[in-house]
């Protein structure tokens, strides 16, 4: 006897004959069943106690049942079907992705612009010349007695070129579909709140005298952003795990991959960027979920918070950094 494709061994009744359940059950006869329809109508029996047994039929199954029983094993099939019909629901529509991959360029070349204007020689402030990396670093000790403005200076100074380069290439594949998603203004002040709070956090853990300098606390607040958008936005799928698990192992990987390499790397600030963008990005899909993408004017305004953020963040630190 043929074994169902639901591990089910159903026990052949003696003298009894056969009959295959059509395919389509209003019919006599039909067509012969798929794998799924065959798995799923073959559970159906299985947990109404009836005895059944599948069959090879060409290209498909035929799922058979005593002749006695096949007015009963037909019924609860039908309600199934009934109490099943428009499931699972369709996948929401795929969200249209903006156009705005010059935007984010530009933004991209100005962190690199400002790291060349670190390596130069400046007076600003009282300061002959502006030691950028002391006055912005993510040093633990200062932050926690309030020199606030590391949490976001930091994000902007890199160690040398090989760390810059790295940051904007890995990075701008995921700021730049972030961008897509979400419009500039609400990515680039996600990508900062993440950073500064995985940054804010970090100081908190590490000892007084840690430091650290770099971008990639809120790229890596990226990854955590896109891993929560669509977990969020295919919750509903039958089965979500095919299309958010990828973004969280991708999110894990790189984190195993670049955020836990070399001596001097941070991973304290990377994990807690990561963490940070969980919440974040979640919150910003229900957002949009519910009033949909910000207009060119919120869009605007969010972009100006975010660049002011920063700008502040630079000038207390020249004003009242030490």
């Amino acid at each position: 006897m043929p074994e169902l494709p639901t591990d089910i061994i159903a026990t052949e009744p003696s003298l009894e004959e056969w009959q295959p359940i059509p395919s389509r059950l209003n019919e006599a006869s039909g067509t012969s069943l798929s794998k799924r329809q065959l798995r799923s109508w073959a559970l159906v029996l299985e947990s109404r106690h009836l005895t059944g047994r599948s069959e090879r039929r060409g290209f498909g199954w035929q799922l058979l049942v005593p002749k006695d029983s096949f007015d009963t094993a037909i019924k609860e099939i039908r309600q199934y079907e009934r109490e099943n019909r428009g499931w699972p629901p369709p996948p929401p529509p795929e969200t249209p992705l903006i156009d705005n991959r010059v935007t984010t360029l530009w933004v991209l070349i100005a962190i690199g612009a400002f790291y060349n204007l670190t390596l130069h020689h400046i007076t600003l402030l009282e300061h002959h010349p502006v030691d950028w990396g002391a006055l912005g670093n993510a040093h633990a000790g200062k932050i926690m007695t309030g020199q606030w403005w590391r949490l976001a200076t930091a994000l902007t100074l890199h160690a040398d070129w090989q760390h810059l380069l790295g940051n904007l290439c890995i990075g701008g594949v995921f700021i730049s579909r972030l961008c897509r998603d979400l419009r500039s203004g609400p990515a680039w002040l996600l990508l900062l709140a993440s950073g500064m709070l995985g940054n804010l956090v970090n100081a908190w853990a590490q000892t007084p005298d840690h430091r650290a300098v770099g971008a990639s606390t809120a790229i890596f607040g990226a990854v955590g952003l896109l891993a929560a958008i669509s977990m969020v936005r295919y919750r509903h799928n039958l089965r979500p795990r095919r299309r958010w698990a990828l973004p969280v192992a991708a999110a894990l990987g790189l984190l195993a991959m670049l955020g836990a390499g070399g001596e001097n790397t941070d991973l304290g600030a990377h994990l807690f960027g990561f963490l940070f963008g969980l919440p974040l990005g979640a919150g910003a899909e229900r957002a949009i979920e519910r009033w949909g993408r910000p207009g060119s004017t919120v869009n605007a305004l969010l972009a100006l918070v975010a660049i002011g953020i920063i700008t502040g963040a630079w000038w207390s630190a020249l004003r009242w950094g030490s």
